[in-house]
């Protein structure tokens, strides 16, 4: 069995690399590192079963032999405006993988009778209504705000895919795949783990914009990847929201991070700068996920952040 994963280099990407080359699969990577960081593959160099293709996903693709799985996880995710590689300074690019990436991506499943596996994303939903947010809510997105460039493109490539599977019968799913954080996060990601755990390990303030309230679920990337590999395993067409449905303030996360990592310093509080589109409550309802798949998260936020911790200390080269 052979298996195709676009935006292989990338955090989530580099995980499925090798969870499938440990299912015993052939895994062909691919991936232009705009986002995607060669170093989350160079564990994987020179091992049996893996090859790497360097391709732009919004240009044709062609993977010679035979693919029995397309997993099309190729597209810049951060939200953060002050990073190169942030999704508001990648704004073509952005709708460019999840339009174009995504025609592509489905044309080389279709060609190979492949079963096709989209990585959507709870930005889906925008800043929802509805609490929390299962697969039937259609959502609540600004479609010219600053962050659209990321939603819409994901909201257009679940259209796609529904496309494909109900015009051609083509074999797809789409995983809405909730906050995760874990290894091979981007330090300068820009999300609120990476930019707490700098700040922390720093020995810095850890900055809150607002009054903290705000909510996001935290899921640990070793759960979201069981949980996106059983969807690949299964027949599911319809999405399914993968994430940890334990809900916390951001507030109380700084606080965890601030006793997890011994950091003296305490919490700022700043004016947001993200705007009124950055949502409010995030929290995945994953009954579907539980009832097909059998899955929820094993890892709780503290044991996770006890495994991100090193990893974190050593991009920072800080013993």
């Amino acid at each position: 069995m052979r298996v195709l994963i676009t935006g292989a280099a990338g955090f989530l990407g580099s995980h499925l690399c090798e969870r499938f080359l440990n299912e015993g699969y052939e895994v062909v990577g691919m991936d232009n590192f705009v986002t995607g960081n060669p170093q989350n593959l160079a564990h994987l160099a020179g091992r049996e079963g893996f090859s790497f293709i360097r391709h732009d996903v919004s240009d044709f693709i062609f993977v010679p032999g035979k693919l029995d799985i397309v997993l099309h996880f190729a597209s810049p995710a951060s939200p953060n405006p002050l990073s190169p590689f942030g999704y508001p300074n990648l704004p073509i690019q952005t709708l460019k993988a999840g339009a174009l990436g995504t025609h592509h991506s489905l044309g080389v499943a279709r060609v190979n009778n492949a079963r096709f596996l989209l990585a959507s994303t709870s930005e889906i939903y925008g800043d929802p209504e509805v609490h929390p947010q299962d697969e039937s809510y259609w959502g609540r997105v600004n479609p010219i705000s600053p962050r659209s460039v990321y939603d819409e493109a994901k909201r257009f490539a679940e259209s796609l895919t529904m496309a494909y599977h109900r015009f051609h019968g083509l074999n797809t799913g789409i995983v809405r795949i909730f906050n995760t954080y874990g290894p091979r996060m981007h330090i300068d990601d820009g999300r609120v783990v990476p930019n707490f755990l700098k700040q922390a390990l720093y020995r810095q303030p850890l900055t809150v914009y607002g009054d903290g309230l705000q909510t996001r679920s935290f899921c640990y990337v070793d759960d979201l990847i069981e949980g996106i590999y059983r969807l690949v395993m299964s027949d599911e067409h319809d999405p399914v929201n993968i994430g940890n449905p334990i809900e916390s303030t951001i507030l109380d996360f700084a606080r965890l991070i601030n006793k997890l990592t011994g950091n003296p310093a305490d919490i700022v509080f700043r004016e947001r700068q993200r705007g009124e589109s950055d949502p409010q409550r995030r929290r995945p309802d994953i009954t579907r996920a539980r009832r097909i798949l059998g899955w929820e998260p094993q890892i709780d936020i503290e044991e996770g952040l006890r495994r991100t911790i090193p990893y974190f200390k050593e991009k920072l080269a800080l013993s």
